[in-house]
């Protein structure tokens, strides 16, 4: 693949975005609309454009580099697309791109990422024993081993590290409630649960569609955290900052506009009906039409 990853200086830059502008927001695939609805909850008057890269799901395989110019490619079409900001939506992507990024877009285009909430996790655990289930390649960024370092450790608090290559074909074919799917979800947490851990942190933006099919599995015996709401709020924060909030009532405006990289918005469709809160509404379209 020829690297794409962002060249200095930035070349034809953009226009400021205005308060007006969507806010950008990008995931390998339909997981990280986890995090377009906690954003559109939280923020009424805010339009998203949702950029899926559903050709080239999941990401968590993916060699280091390659994550990287993917991820600068799915940004770079949000920045000239004309959003105001763009947000990371995927914890793989972000504990690769998200320094270089901002450094090739400067304060002009605000980049918000994605880090595991482990923080949380570990201040609340009453059994000093946490699980986080994320891809092999968050496990091998820098972001969440910072986090491990910084809180983990000092409260010395057990990290039980859980990876699964199969969970994110699920969400993407919308059988998280299949028989595959739950027996997958239990050999892969029953080991956690057995081993004492009272706190699941779901370090990627697919897996809290699976809250349902963990709940059947495990009740309450795991207490379930991502990152959604932090997102949300740390989205209007930057958002703030930059006076770039937008708190006019739109009328008759699409809040969450989706669009797919593979080519395969008639199959989604069915899917997204049923992740998709009924108070938003939505489009998707393929890429290019």
């Amino acid at each position: 693949m020829t690297a794409i990853h962002p060249l200095y200086p930035l070349n034809n830059p953009m226009p400021k975005a205005t308060a007006e502008a969507p806010i950008g927001i990008f995931d390998s695939g339909i997981g990280g609309l986890s995090i377009a609805q906690e954003i559109a909850h939280y923020l009424p008057h805010e339009h998203i454009v949702y950029y899926a890269d559903t050709a080239h799901v999941p990401y968590g395989p993916r060699e280091d580099q390659d994550i990287r110019e993917l991820t600068a490619q799915a940004i770079e079409w949000l920045y000239r697309k004309g959003c105001k900001a763009a947000v990371v939506a995927c914890n793989t992507a972000s504990a690769f791109s998200l320094d270089s990024l901002r450094a090739h877009y400067g304060e002009n285009f605000p980049i918000i990422g994605l880090v595991p909430a482990l923080k949380p996790a570990v201040l609340q655990s009453q059994t000093k024993t946490v699980a986080v289930l994320a891809t092999p390649a968050t496990f091998r960024g820098q972001l969440i081993q910072d986090v491990m370092e910084r809180f983990a450790k000092p409260a010395q608090v057990k990290v039980i590290p859980i990876t699964s290559l199969e969970l994110v074909p699920f969400v993407e074919a919308g059988a998280q409630m299949s028989a595959a799917c739950l027996q997958t979800l239990q050999e892969i947490l029953q080991p956690a649960v057995d081993q004492g851990a009272d706190f699941l942190v779901l370090g990627c933006t697919h897996y809290p569609f699976l809250k349902t099919a963990i709940w059947h599995i495990f009740g309450h015996k795991l207490t379930l955290i991502d990152s959604g709401v932090a997102v949300a709020r740390q989205t209007a924060r930057i958002l703030i900052k930059n006076e770039l909030l937008f708190e006019q009532v739109r009328k008759d405006v699409v809040r969450i506009e989706c669009y797919v990289s593979g080519q395969n918005a008639t199959c989604l469709t069915p899917i997204l009906t049923r992740l998709i809160s009924a108070d938003l509404t939505w489009t998707i379209r393929n890429l290019g039409v």
